[in-house]
């Protein structure tokens, strides 16, 4: 079956309370990579790390389609899928700054962190490998014959490779519950799509196997929660894969090193003034009635205070015992 065509854009219907609860979310996800990038550049954090700051709407709203049992794994930029989907930020903070309490235990850093419990398999650092991961999560839940879906998140950069089709290939062919999402902030690693990429909408991809699929607003939150019920809508019925492409930008360098040259400050403050996720949900807020700019002031103060005290936990919690490099592996025997 071929890909669809980009549905229009059209505002879903959204209470206040939800409305109220992206913004949180999308805020709290800001607040906390601004917070990293502060820890980064105090030496508190070592390795790379990779900030999700101008993304917050694409995960807030496909998290806001996804449902309890619904997996999740994406790549290194990974922070923000993870307070998306609810953990806890003490454990991910604690994990950058490579302390014990840590979700890692401090062993996997920014790049690797899992939570069982919320279904969140990673966090991967080797570009587009996390994508056959994903397929083989949603094998697992059709094997078992339920209807949980995987979201296998994956940048414009990865959408390149060629793990990325072969996965494709085999997720149609076995009618697998998988939304792939391509988060295309436009510049990969630090080269633009347009200079890297010879067929620049990437979702058309998915037509050689029959995937259907859509590009996304991923600056407007509510367009994305549209369309990511969209595609769940479609792989809980038994339909196989879908794509989503989702474009949007971030603000800041590939990763904390990364002086962001390829690209001119006019450009991404035109980003910011014009197209900023949260802003966007502010301004709705404010228009509608449905917050005072008090409130606003009150949640913004209250997630300051949250990241605060997880960046206090980070610092505090102890580093990990020499013996925690033995705990949490497949074998204890030489292979």
């Amino acid at each position: 079956m071929p890909p669809k065509k980009s549905a229009a854009k059209k505002k879903a219907n959204v209470s206040a309370e939800e409305l109220l609860g992206h913004y949180r979310e999308m805020l709290m996800i800001r607040r906390f990579e601004e917070k990293a990038g502060q820890l980064y550049g105090m030496g508190l954090i070592g390795g790379f790390c990779h900030l999700y700051i101008g993304q917050e709407a694409v995960v807030v709203g496909l998290e806001a389609a996804a449902e309890e049992g619904d997996k999740r794994v994406t790549s290194y930029r990974d922070h923000g899928h993870m307070l998306a989907c609810g953990m806890d930020p003490k454990g991910i903070m604690a994990e950058l700054t490579g302390r014990e309490g840590g979700f890692s235990k401090g062993k996997g850093g920014s790049m690797h962190m899992f939570s069982k419990e919320k279904h969140f398999y990673g966090g991967h650092g080797i570009v587009a490998a996390q994508v056959p991961l994903g397929a083989g999560l949603a094998f697992s839940d059709k094997y078992k014959g339920n209807d949980r879906v995987t979201f296998t998140y994956f940048g414009d950069g990865a959408a390149n490779q060629g793990q990325v089709y072969e996965t494709y290939n085999m997720a149609e062919l076995w009618d697998l519950p998988v939304v792939f999402v391509i988060e295309n902030n436009q510049y990969a690693m630090g080269t633009s799509v347009k200079r890297s990429t010879k067929s620049p909408s990437l979702w058309e991809r998915g037509a050689a196997y029959g995937i259907p699929g859509e590009e996304v607003d991923g600056m407007d939150v509510l367009a994305v929660k549209e369309a990511g019920e969209r595609a769940v809508a479609h792989c809980r019925a038994g339909k196989g894969p879908y794509i989503l492409e989702v474009k949007t930008y971030r603000y800041r360098g590939h990763s904390m090193s990364d002086p962001a040259k390829y690209r001119t400050r006019e450009e991404v403050q035109k980003m910011k003034d014009e197209r900023d996720p949260i802003e966007q949900v502010r301004d709705m807020l404010l228009t509608g009635k449905h917050a005072s700019e008090d409130d606003l002031k009150a949640i913004d103060k209250e997630i300051k205070a949250i990241v605060n005290e997880a960046a206090e936990f980070s610092k505090e919690s102890p580093e990990p015992a020499l013996e925690e490099l033995w705990t949490d592996i497949y074998t204890e025997e030489a292979v």
